[in-house]
């Protein structure tokens, strides 16, 4: 009994040794043993798992340069087919360096509708195509930016031939087939200025701009069309509702989203300085001025009739046009009152109606000059007799337009 008593509890012990190490290898190999490192101690007693996230990779975003507002702006315009040519934006950016000059207005948007670099947004990249598209767009900018040049993005508002294409239900179409699209004399189709839809499109791309460097953003053709068969249109957003009115709702818009954020200007008809009618195409001065920080009336001679101030050929009498032009923009910019009806605004119930206006500075008026050969050739003393007209009318900054961009050094002051 003792002998077989000995035996059984030697069993025992190794049954139970056996028994132990299967509990640890099973809790070793199935469950795992957290490391130290992994917890974490709370006072004496609890323990937690720590987790630990790893950091983010860090994204390589291109911060995009900007360049203040010169007090006084001296600029010419780029197409985006010369900017997107390096020998040939290089021979107008030595110009710049050697003159006068201190700005420079690409295309951001032309006529075409395509879009002259590559955006972030995906609702705008379909229109970033094009034969001017400027592939480098943003290394341009920057180079500018070294070079202490302002640089402002020109944008086609209402003439948009890709987005009438896109978009046709969109654009002024004919009174006499309503389905069909309406073009003008060159065979560009427009974007209805009453197409709200629209509105906000213009506002992504002044926002795309200016997110990769531009500092400004210059609004051109924010009208109604001038020429073609004006017989036989129809504007289906705009409808019957008077065209300075759809304008001035369009202005406030565009003023709203961006004046906080970024410089916004306009490009109006020379003689939107001296008529207070809106031209049959809905701009009128005093309705712009208070929606946009710079007005650019375009008071190019070759543009004005015969019959203006009696002058007969008014590219024989380019200081004298100007110089009147800019006088009214002037007198107009800083009144405290205007025959031009503003809602709200009518002062007492005389006949005619005087309306009360802010007074803005007059500086806000930047005139686009003539230099190109159209009907004439210009010469130095003209370009410069513009130049000198704006001056005399209080003025200080102005823009040069030449669509081939071919500019006239001689016109223009060396760099001191």
């Amino acid at each position: 009994m003792r002998a077989r008593t000995k035996e059984s509890v030697r069993a025992w012990r190794i049954g139970v040794s056996f028994a132990s190490l299967f509990v640890f290898a099973f809790t070793f190999l199935y469950i795992g043993v957290p490391p130290l490192s992994d917890l974490t101690y709370h006072g004496a007693s609890a323990i937690e798992v720590a987790t630990t996230t790893a950091p983010e990779p860090a994204i390589d975003v291109r911060k995009a340069t900007h360049v203040a507002t010169p007090s006084a702006v001296r600029g010419i315009y780029m197409t985006s087919c010369v900017a997107s040519t390096p020998s040939l934006r290089n021979n107008l950016m030595k110009l710049i360096d050697e003159t006068e000059l201190n700005s420079v207005v690409v295309d951001i948007k032309t006529y075409d509708g395509f879009i002259s670099f590559m955006p972030e947004s995906e609702a705008l990249k379909p229109a970033a195509k094009g034969d001017c598209f400027v592939r480098d767009m943003q290394d341009l900018i920057d180079e500018l930016h070294a070079r202490g040049i302002y640089v402002i993005g020109r944008v086609a508002a209402f003439q948009d031939a890709f987005m009438v294409k896109a978009r046709p239900e969109l654009a002024v179409k004919k009174a006499s087939a309503t389905s069909t699209v309406w073009r003008d004399h060159k065979g560009i189709p427009w974007i209805d200025a009453g197409a709200k839809e629209h509105w906000d499109y213009l506002v992504l791309i002044a926002e795309e701009s200016y997110a990769i460097g531009f500092d400004e953003i210059n609004f051109d053709y924010i009208r109604f069309p001038s020429d073609g068969d004006m017989r036989d249109i129809s504007y289906p957003w705009a409808g019957s509702k008077e065209k300075s009115e759809v304008m001035r709702e369009f202005y406030e818009y565009i003023w709203g989203k961006l004046s906080s954020k970024m410089v916004i200007s306009a490009d109006l008809f020379g003689m939107t300085a001296t008529n207070e009618d809106d031209l049959n195409i809905g701009q009128i001065l005093e309705k712009a001025l208070p929606n946009f920080h710079y007005i650019a009336p375009m008071v190019y001679p070759s543009h004005y009739p015969k019959s203006f101030l009696g002058l007969g050929d008014p590219n024989a009498h380019v200081y004298e046009v100007v110089k009147y032009s800019m006088d009214r923009a002037v007198a107009r910019a800083v009144a405290t009152t205007t025959r031009v009806a503003l809602p709200g605004a009518r002062i007492g119930t005389s006949t005619p109606a005087i309306y009360a206006k802010p007074s803005f500075d007059p500086k806000k008026i930047r005139p686009w000059l003539q230099d190109n050969n159209y009907p004439v050739p210009y010469t130095a003393e003209m370009v410069r007799d513009q130049i000198r007209a704006a001056y005399d009318a209080g003025l200080d900054s102005w823009l040069l337009w030449n669509a081939g961009n071919r500019y006239t050094r001689a016109a223009l002051e060396p760099q001191i």
